[in-house]
């Protein structure tokens, strides 16, 4: 067996149920010493899981996050060495975990965890105000624009996920919430991730400008999704925000 060989099958060893455990290193993993590495390795999953999703594991408690992130980590284990990035996939394994069924919320919960660490970790990128103040009116709806690369956003209908997320993260109030879709904008134009709640309005048009759309196409998809919407508002808010930069070829020239 070739080291990149042993090295894979020793790996599909440490996440496979005891049934699978045969093949070439039968010998090996019916050795004590291998139930004490692969306890280790799940551990250190769960652990990173739990880390990862502080929200999720707050709103279920401990016992309940640890089974769940375990049977994750047997289905999907970790594929980059990085554990901060671990757990991509874990708001659609929630979709579809059974005993889940009764927290419909959850996977939108586990879906902002995730776009925390993604703005946390994403790109650094200059916020140019004065880029969008010297468009002319002429030129602006031709012109295009980008989400930050911190910027993640998400729209949720019917459920407040948001309004619950927050406070598992330990922001917002404590009354009464009220059962309503609800919106929410991510980002990090500075050094920590901030975030705020977001229209249908907004999240349309940021579609619309990752699709690489030019300003008019954005506007007019954000009126469609919420007709009447204040645009100069719109826009202003998510230059506040730090939620918007110029597109790279705005900023090359290639557009207006």
């Amino acid at each position: 067996m070739t080291p990149l060989a042993f090295q894979s099958a020793f790996a599909q060893a440490l996440f496979a149920p005891p049934r699978e455990r045969g093949g070439p290193l039968a010998a090996l993993t019916a050795q004590p010493a291998f139930a004490v590495y692969r306890n280790t390795v799940m551990k250190g999953c769960v652990d990173a899981l739990e880390a990862n999703f502080p929200a999720v594991a707050r709103l279920v408690g401990r016992d309940w996050f640890r089974a769940a992130a375990a049977l994750y980590a047997r289905a999907q284990p970790p594929r980059d060495p990085r554990l901060l990035f671990y757990g991509d996939g874990f708001a659609a394994f929630l979709d579809a975990f059974e005993p889940a069924r009764e927290l419909p919320y959850l996977p939108g919960i586990a879906r902002l965890d995730r776009s925390w660490i993604e703005a946390h970790a994403a790109a650094d990128a200059a916020v140019d105000v004065a880029w969008f103040t010297s468009l002319a009116p002429e030129t602006l709806g031709a012109a295009r624009i980008a989400p930050h690369p911190a910027t993640r956003w998400h729209w949720f209908p019917g459920q407040p996920v948001f309004t619950i997320w927050r406070r598992q993260r330990g922001a917002g109030d404590a009354g009464e919430i009220a059962w309503q879709g609800e919106g929410a904008l991510l980002t990090r134009p500075r050094d920590s991730v901030q975030w705020r709640a977001a229209s249908p309005a907004d999240c349309a048009f940021l579609e619309a400008c990752a699709a690489g759309c030019p300003l008019a196409d954005a506007a007019a998809a954000a009126q469609r999704v919420q007709p009447g919407t204040d645009l100069a508002q719109l826009l202003a808010g998510l230059l506040r925000a730090g939620a918007i930069v110029p597109a790279p070829t705005a900023i090359n020239g290639e557009t207006p």
